[in-house]
């Protein structure tokens, strides 16, 4: 849309509101002419500039770029006649437009003279031109020529004088200047013409501006030092950018983001309608082989291959990242944001609380809790006419239901809005849910490894941590804020008495949960140590939630790279876990289709696999991993030939990256990229990012790149309309190796029941340990011939999927004797963190 004409009382602040406009093409300004300066006219963005008098148009405009003409100049140039060669003289000319009028009289081969409208010298410039012409050994006498005096003004706009006259051959100036109505009528049709033409041509040139291009993007210099410090301190001696201005140059508009300090920024929702139309880039999945305790560096791959694709390949990428909880970086495994020259920027502060997501989940998930409680005792203590009194009180002497209430009554076939109007048994229908408190499926959430909360009964309740919350799940997988809410009243809390399942929004508190996470919804943008963008967006964990970081940051990360760009995203713990749930959950509520799978690998871990001593966190390393054995690294490439083999199921192609220590040796670095190769891995790459950054992933990001040209043919594992022991069963027997499953008689009544209930055609999340593909976590490398037991069964509706616990699964951790908190410290004086890692 055009902009027309229109006087605002704060030009500059009006002007800058317009430009982050996405619905406003173009922007004409029509001021009176005393408040036209400079600042004005170049506050205008160069590419919504219609009256193309910015200095950037201006300034393209001189050096005969490609640029927008202002209309009255293009009026002006269309009504001379062929000048070239020729003299103009240009007479009350001045500001931008006289400047642009004189640079397109040059480029079309004129010499330009001007002259003040009112300067006494205008008659004698006048005659000394028209003597010239007189002259028989001028060149200008042959061909005959004529003369133009402009007058200029805004044309279109301002109400000031037009004129324009024409001296041919043989005219006398001293009869007096005199306006040429007809000519001057012209002009002013001819500039509105032009007005009128950019009125259709703005759109389609707007839009093309906002498709895909190339970022203007510029990256952080690293100076890696040798031995490679430590992660904080790497992070504290890079200077990052400010986050707007990393905003600006992945093309962010400045209403699209919330600025959080000066190194995050809330982006919004809004930018996925404005890019609605762009095409997605290519969709990468950084997954793992079967880890030690100690994690392979699955988000530092990440990190390092977006850093070397962006920052030394030119080409546009975004990494999406989970936010970490806090108690994996207060317990055992400290940070995730990477680690030594391949993380993300500041590292405390992604470590550390964020932007308060994961504290707005908490506070959402146990209002639910305390409205279950608060319900039940409220239901035990009152008659039905004093609960319905309570629920729908008279408030300035007048009683109405709340849009909830109505909706429940119109679940519940009520078709009333008086209140008064119900009868005794619909009263009774309506107030009471009837929560069998043995049901009660809800649990009270803290993130902390707490493991004394998994005894803590409150209601009929216990506790989880935070990261294994429900609206977690719901964070990471809606894909709007309609979506969320709806998501948030499915939320299957308990059952009632007569065994039909109740929701949080038959409690009455869906809106409220929506208001909790109104934030939250958004993803986090910040950056790597190169500068190059990354968004950290929920935090489900992987053996417990689907593991993955959240759809809404993938599918803008997507818009925004444009076509020909890359969003690498990665999925928790190894391939048959956090993959596995990412293909069969995440992609069936996002729609999206990968593109290929990164799998990372490590000669630590292959060891292990291979009949190496347990690895334990904080002790440290045996013999056998820091000194060359290429016989525990042959039999470990079990392990890692199985984890190709289940990415092979969903027939997306797969890349290895192998992330390589300071004790590895070269021929054991060989062999595993060799046995990957022959294991059916399209390629499999050395990477070198956490020492070196982005420029150690180089040729994994070249790997990346052909690999997503290669045959596509990704399908899910299995059916949802079969049944649900069955799609367990699938999963069991193709991805963990199992020869079959046993359910508890707990687990099989509770499958029955979500059956009946109309459930039953949801994906399946299981929760098993990540440290084994069976579910005892001590049977290393490719366990087989075991039955895997599933000792309960519960269902997150509003998430979308059925969740089994194998074995005895816990869903909140415990701190370990040492924990990472001993560590952890603050100076008092700089208020600098120490102690992260």
């Amino acid at each position: 849309q055009l902009l027309g004409s229109g006087y605002f009382e704060n030009e500059n602040c009006e002007i800058l509101r317009l430009n982050e406009d996405p619905n406003v093409h173009g922007l004409a300004l029509d001021l009176p002419e005393s408040l036209y300066s400079s600042k004005l006219l170049n506050a205008v963005k160069p590419e919504k500039d219609v009256d193309g008098l910015s200095s950037v148009n201006l300034g393209r405009l001189v050096h005969g770029d490609d640029c927008l003409v202002p209309p009255t100049v293009c009026a002006v140039m269309e009504l001379l006649e062929d000048i070239g060669g020729k003299k103009v003289l240009l007479v009350g000319v001045r500001g931008a437009e006289g400047a642009a009028l004189q640079s397109m009289l040059q480029r079309q081969g004129a010499t330009v003279l001007s002259c003040h409208w009112k300067s006494p010298q205008l008659q004698s410039e006048v005659s000394a031109l028209l003597s010239a012409w007189a002259h028989p050994a001028s060149p200008l006498s042959a061909p005959p020529c004529q003369l133009t005096i402009l007058p200029f003004s805004v044309i279109p706009k301002r109400e000031t004088p037009h004129c324009s006259h024409r001296w041919h051959e043989g005219a006398w100036p001293g009869q007096g200047l005199h306006f040429s109505s007809p000519v001057a009528e012209r002009l002013k049709l001819s500039a509105y013409s032009c007005y009128f033409l950019l009125q259709s041509c703005l759109r389609p040139r707007w839009i093309h501006s906002q498709r895909h291009r190339k970022w203007d993007f510029h990256s952080l210099k690293l100076q890696p030092l040798s031995p490679v410090p430590s992660d904080i301190e790497i992070s504290r001696a890079q200077c990052p950018k400010a986050v707007d201005v990393l905003a600006k140059e992945i093309g962010l508009l400045t209403d699209e983001i919330e600025i959080y300090g000066q190194t995050k920024a809330k982006v919004r929702l809004s930018l996925l309608e404005r890019l609605k139309d762009q095409p997605d880039g290519k969709y990468v999945l950084v997954a793992g082989i079967t880890p030690t305790p100690l994690g392979e560096g699955k988000s530092t791959v990440t990190v390092g291959l977006v850093q070397a694709l962006t920052a030394h390949l030119n080409i546009n990428s975004f990494a999406c990242l989970r936010q970490p909880s806090q108690g994996p970086t207060f317990g055992v495994k400290g940070g995730a944001a990477g680690g030594g020259y391949a993380q993300v920027i500041p590292m405390e502060e992604f470590n550390l609380h964020l932007t308060g997501d994961i504290h707005a989940i908490t506070a959402a998930n146990n209002l639910l809790a305390a409205a279950i409680d608060a319900r039940i005792l409220h239901e035990n203590t009152q008659s039905d006419k004093s609960l319905y009194n309570r629920l729908v009180p008279v408030v300035n002497g007048v009683r109405g239901f709340s849009p909830i209430q109505l909706a429940r009554l119109r679940r519940l076939g009520i078709n009333k809005t008086d209140p008064g109007t119900l009868t005794e048994e619909e009263i009774s229908k309506f107030a009471r849910l009837d929560i069998d408190p043995s049901t009660i499926t809800w649990q009270r959430v803290v993130d902390t490894n707490d493991r004394f909360l998994r005894k803590i009964t409150v209601g009929q309740a216990q506790f989880d941590i935070a990261v294994a919350s429900e609206i977690m799940a719901i964070l990471a997988l809606t894909t709007s804020l309609q979506d969320m809410k709806e998501r948030l009243g499915r939320v299957v809390v308990a059952n009632d008495k007569k065994g039909e399942p109740v929701t949080a929004e038959d409690l009455g508190v869906t809106g409220a949960l929506a208001v909790l996470m109104k934030d939250a919804i958004k993803p986090t943008l910040m950056q790597t140590l190169e500068g190059t963008p990354v968004f950290v967006h929920a935090g489900p964990f992987a053996n417990i939630a689907h593991g993955s970081s959240s759809v809404l940051a993938d599918k803008i990360a997507l818009k925004l790279v444009g076509e020909k760009g890359f969003v690498v995203t990665e999925a928790g713990f190894g391939a048959d876990i956090g993959m596995e749930k990412f293909f069969n959950i995440k992609c069936r509520a996002s729609g999206l289709v990968p593109s290929v799978v990164v799998l990372v690998a490590t000669v630590r871990a292959l060891k292990m696999h291979g009949g190496g001593p347990n690895v334990t966190a904080g002790a440290p390393l045996k013999k056998e991993y820091t000194e060359e054995n290429l016989q525990l690294v042959a039999d470990g490439c079990c392990n890692l030939q199985k984890q190709i083999q289940i990415t092979q199921l969903f027939g997306v192609p797969v890349v290895v990256a192998l992330n390589v220590f300071k004790t590895d040796s070269p021929a054991e670095i060989d062999l595993v990229c060799k046995i990957a190769k022959e294991s059916g891995a399209f390629d499999a790459v050395p990477c070198n990012h956490w020492s070196a950054g982005g420029r150690g992933a180089i040729k994994l990001a070249q790997a990346v790149e052909k690999a997503v040209n290669q045959k596509n043919n990704f399908k899910y594992l299995y059916n949802l309309e079969l049944p649900i022991v069955e799609k367990i069963r699938t999963i069991a027997q193709k991805v963990y190796g199992a020869q079959d499953i046993e359910l508890s008689p707990a687990a099989q009544s509770q499958v029955d029941r979500y059956t009946q209930q109309g459930f039953g055609n949801l994906p399946i999340c299981m929760a098993k340990t990540h440290l084994s593909l069976s579910h005892q976590p001590e049977r290393k490398g490719v366990p087989t011939g075991f039955i895997l037991p599933i000792s309960d069964v519960r269902a997150s509706i509003g998430a979308g999927f059925i969740y089994p616990l194998v074995g005895t699964m816990s869903t909140m951790p415990g701190l370990p004797t040492r924990s990472c908190f001993y560590d952890i410290d603050l100076d008092p004086v700089t208020e600098e963190v120490k102690g992260l890692f």
